[in-house]
């Protein structure tokens, strides 16, 4: 897919991401996750 927008050109490309990346992914997402649900408990707003 290509986007003209004033004179700059977006070319957006599908990635393929192995099983491999992908459990890669879910755990920095989880980690990242509990470091602000820990974050969130210790710091009072």
């Amino acid at each position: 897919m290509t986007l003209n927008m004033l004179f700059f050109t977006i070319t957006i490309k599908k990635r393929n991401v192995t099983a491999e990346e992908y459990l890669h992914q879910e755990s920095i997402k989880k980690l990242r996750d509990e470091y602000i649900d820990k974050t969130i408990v210790y710091r009072n707003f």
